[in-house]
């Protein structure tokens, strides 16, 4: 038993692992694995770690992969299965904790053997996300070399809120890349389309422009052959963000505009307030402002009723920008502090840099230079840590600017 759990931690997907984790990826019951962990722990093959996680060293790891491949390739392949189901699942899980309002997609059922982790809440759900991120990227790269096409495409979307919201865009890049390829395998177009929608939206958080159109032409003509209405409404949605990201406003609007019609006939109401702020958005950036109010305000009374607080972050974000770009920069600031509030008990990293960068334009209007120092470095602290190079080189000047006013 010792030698063959040694063998399967060889072929375990990432660079260490938990005991609910070895539960599922051995089979055997919890005692049992406890007993075998203790034995590899007490030969100083496998080195206990805090949190209760365990790794090997990489030679004893490359030793370990040599094992397994002495195994019966079924004892081997059941043992992958069970263990990627238990990372898919219990992602899962997260996902539906960290974004209830968005529709429910389900994997397939778990393998026999794996016993997803349960998790009480969001905030144990984010926790354990981080603590496993490069755990679950090896899991998918492991469904891809098991040709677990399905399983690829879910753990792709069960991500995608966790790698927006920490600001993982080249993951995100890398794991909707998996998912396009895996989908071609799946025989429901609407699958297809959805990988091309959500990869495209990777690209252009990148600036990855062509790529991202391309994706989204490839998206909407699969949902307009297969009468799709959802999936042309939604790429709609994405085809706005790409052409605003790429600094065609007026394209972006008229995009906004075909989503915001077809999810008034879908009747899902964080989808509609999605709609509606993007078009208030695209319009405001165009500076047709009341015509973005008014767009903006519904997103929010909607968004709220229905407590969507993505969405009502979001709103509040663009009734700032509109607040400041007309002059009322109290009131901006107000958006964009309820819009800080809302965005950092959902842990969205990504979108609290955001709003910090936005938030310092209307209090240096007001001469508070001091709110506008500190909301700055807070956002160039953030942009640096994900990576976002030009935002922070932006916000160095706008500090700069800014010391210089001062002096």
């Amino acid at each position: 038993m010792i030698s063959t759990v040694f063998g399967l931690l060889g072929i375990a997907p990432g660079p260490d692992i938990t005991t609910p984790a070895v539960f599922s990826l051995t089979g055997l019951a919890p005692a049992a694995a406890r007993t075998a962990l203790s034995a590899l722990e007490e030969m100083s093959l496998v080195e206990r770690q805090p949190h209760g996680r365990y790794a090997m060293h990489d030679l004893v790891r490359a030793y370990a992969a040599t094992t397994a491949h002495a195994l019966p390739a079924d004892v081997r392949e059941t043992a992958q299965v069970r263990v990627v189901d238990f990372y898919l699942h219990t992602a899962h899980a997260a996902d539906r904790l960290l974004n209830p309002a968005r529709p429910l997609v389900r994997p397939d059922p778990p393998a026999p053997g794996a016993h997803p982790f349960p998790l009480p809440d969001a905030a144990a759900a984010l926790a354990w996300l981080d603590a496993e991120h490069a755990t679950l990227l090896a899991a998918q790269r492991t469904a891809v070399a098991l040709g677990r096409h399905h399983v690829v495409w879910h753990l792709a979307r069960t991500l995608d809120t966790f790698h927006l919201r920490r600001g993982h865009r080249h993951d995100a890049l890398a794991a909707w890349r998996a998912a396009v390829d895996a989908a071609a395998h799946l025989p429901d177009p609407a699958t297809l389309s959805r990988a091309h929608r959500s990869l495209a939206r990777a690209c252009t958080r990148l600036a990855r422009y062509e790529e991202a159109v391309d994706h989204l032409n490839q998206a909407l003509e699969l949902t307009v052959r297969h009468d799709d209405p959802t999936g042309q409404a939604h790429t709609h949605r994405v085809l706005a963000f790409a052409w605003g990201e790429r600094g065609d406003d007026r394209r972006a609007l008229e995009h906004a505009r075909h989503a915001l019609d077809l999810h008034r006939t879908l009747r899902h109401p964080a989808w509609e307030g999605d709609a509606l702020n993007s078009v208030g958005w695209y319009a405001a950036r165009l500076g047709e402002f009341d015509t973005a109010r008014e767009h903006c305000q519904a997103a929010l009374a909607l968004n709220r009723h229905h407590h969507y607080a993505e969405g009502e972050a979001g709103a509040h974000e663009s009734l700032g920008f509109i607040a400041h770009r007309t002059g009322d920069h109290r009131q901006a600031v107000d958006h964009y502090r309820q819009a800080l509030v809302l965005l950092r008990a959902l842990g969205y990293t990504y979108g609290v840099a955001d709003t910090l960068d936005r938030a310092g334009h209307p209090h240096a209007a007001l001469g508070q230079n001091r709110e506008a120092r500190e909301v700055w470095q807070e956002a160039l602290d953030l942009y640096q840590e994900q990576g976002r190079e030009d935002d922070a080189e932006r916000v160095r000047r706008q500090l700069d600017d800014l010391a210089r006013t001062e002096e």
